[in-house]
């Protein structure tokens, strides 16, 4: 499990492990980058999910080094390569995605406003309902009358 992997290597500070996640993490996130363009394209071929998930397995099997093969032969030349312009378009969308964000506070602002009055109402709901459900019948003592009479009414009706 790559997620689980990647924390105990973090948490252990093993250099190596460190690094074989950092390779996983680079080949997968190229992956996933392709597949947004051609999944479509290609996920009608027969056998391409079962193909997919061969491959993902491979990815990540320490014993294969799937991911260390595709940074090496693939990922790196292509990025060294390519490096400037890269860093190029990355910082214009870096710069476009500021402006954006930018121009619209006013209806992030909004929108985290509302996000925060729902969740909180919410909380409000389940709060309440967790309160009632600790004084519904189900939940009272058998000493107390109140309960058996409430018991029995509801029994007649």
């Amino acid at each position: 499990m790559p997620v689980y992997t990647t924390f105990k290597a973090i948490e252990s500070k093993d250099q190596d492990a460190q690094h074989r996640c950092l390779l996983y993490w680079a080949a997968y996130g190229s992956f996933s980058l392709v597949e947004v363009f051609t999944d479509k394209l290609i996920s009608w071929c027969p056998m391409y999910y079962h193909l997919k998930f061969a491959f993902l397995v491979w990815l990540q099997l320490p014993t294969t080094s799937g991911a260390k093969q595709i940074y090496a032969n693939h990922l790196r030349p292509f990025l060294s390569r390519h490096q400037a312009r890269v860093d190029q378009v990355l910082g214009f969308a870096y710069c476009e995605v500021i402006k954006l964000v930018s121009s619209y506070q006013a209806e992030i602002q909004f929108v985290r406003s509302m996000v925060v009055k729902i969740t909180g109402s919410a909380d409000q709901m389940l709060r309440g309902n967790a309160e009632s459900d600790n004084r519904s019948p189900q939940h009272s003592s058998p000493e107390d009358p109140a309960s058996d009479a409430e018991t029995d009414q509801n029994h007649n009706h």
